[in-house]
């Protein structure tokens, strides 16, 4: 059986290299190619890939909400969380997310491989920078934020990014009202009063890497 992937980075020089490593075994064929959260969706709804190979920092949605979603939507993909980062508020948002496999960029090539293969044995697979941070975090809360909706996910990300309320309204398409809602709601429920404290709780969940 041929395993059919879509990989999704926001660099685009890692996507084409993986491409070329993975175009090498006979039973992997990339069946996409994706530099943006948007593209990863939109790829995965209309190619139906085996597995997603998800980068963890990407444009427009990060990896982390990007894999939350398609788990959701699509419960039959599998993902494999492709990253520069090793700490365990990346490593364990991913996993939490749905994430069946992590790998970092260091050295992605076998080792990807590998983590293909078993993610469709329905296995999970960490590389070995990574299994400490899982073994020792075992038991503790997961890092997520499950009780924001995901447009306030989105407008929260928006806001650590620096995004004002018209420029957050003209992404999503909403209004600025709106998103000044979104925003009120969001500090209730999380109990933060401002835009900084707000920064600092999205770059703690991996929300976004500002």
């Amino acid at each position: 059986m041929t395993i059919r992937v879509i990989l999704a980075d926001n660099q685009q020089m890692l996507l084409d290299a993986l491409s070329s490593f993975l175009g090498n075994e006979k039973d992997i064929k990339v069946v996409g190619l994706a530099t943006d959260g948007c593209a990863v969706q939109e790829l995965s709804a209309s190619l139906r890939p085996d597995v997603v190979v998800m980068g963890v920092c990407m444009p427009d949605i990060n990896g982390i909400e990007v894999t939350r979603r398609l788990v959701a939507e699509h419960p039959k993909i599998k993902v494999v969380a492709l990253s520069t980062f090793s700490q365990k508020q990346h490593v364990l948002g991913m996993l939490e997310a749905g994430a069946s496999a992590y790998v970092i960029k260091e050295n992605p090539g076998s080792e990807l491989v590998s983590a293909l293969h078993a993610v469709m044995k329905g296995q999970k697979y960490l590389c070995m920078d990574v299994v400490d941070v899982v073994a020792n975090h075992v038991g503790h809360n997961p890092i997520v934020v499950p009780h924001l909706a995901p447009r306030e996910r989105e407008v929260l990300q928006l806001l650590a990014e620096g995004g004002s309320s018209p420029v957050i309204a003209k992404r999503l398409f909403i209004s600025t009202s709106t998103v000044d809602v979104h925003r009120r709601n969001i500090m209730k429920k999380l109990d933060l009063h401002n835009v900084a404290e707000l920064t600092k709780y999205a770059v703690r969940n991996g929300l976004t890497y500002v």
